[in-house]
């Protein structure tokens, strides 16, 4: 298993189920520098992980490796990457932001 889908299974057991009450949405993961994609599926207070692009996804966040990594590590945060140019959202931006809450670090 490669570090990226490690640190994928890592994000997916930090989910917080009661900040997802009443969400259904698909947070997508486009990791460029392995031109890997996974998405986090978020309905009805529970999380389920896939590999493979998937076409529902409400954002995706596009990042490297190192990135991904530091962010689910803590090491850094969504909104810090974003705003050094390491990450880009595509779709809505706004929901990217509970990202932190619904895995927090």
């Amino acid at each position: 298993m490669s570090d990226v889908a490690d640190a994928m299974k890592r994000m997916q057991t930090k989910f917080n189920p009661p900040a997802a009450a009443g969400l259904d949405v698909v947070f997508g993961f486009h990791v460029t520098d392995e031109d890997k994609y996974y998405s986090l599926v978020v309905k009805d207070g529970a999380c389920q992980l896939q590999e493979g692009e998937n076409p529902d996804a409400n954002c995706t966040l596009v990042l490297d490796s190192k990135t991904l990594k530091d962010m689910v590590s803590g090491e850094t945060d969504g909104m810090q990457a974003f705003m050094d140019g390491k990450m880009r959202v595509e779709g809505d931006m706004m929901l990217s932001q509970k990202l932190s809450e619904l895995f927090p670090a």
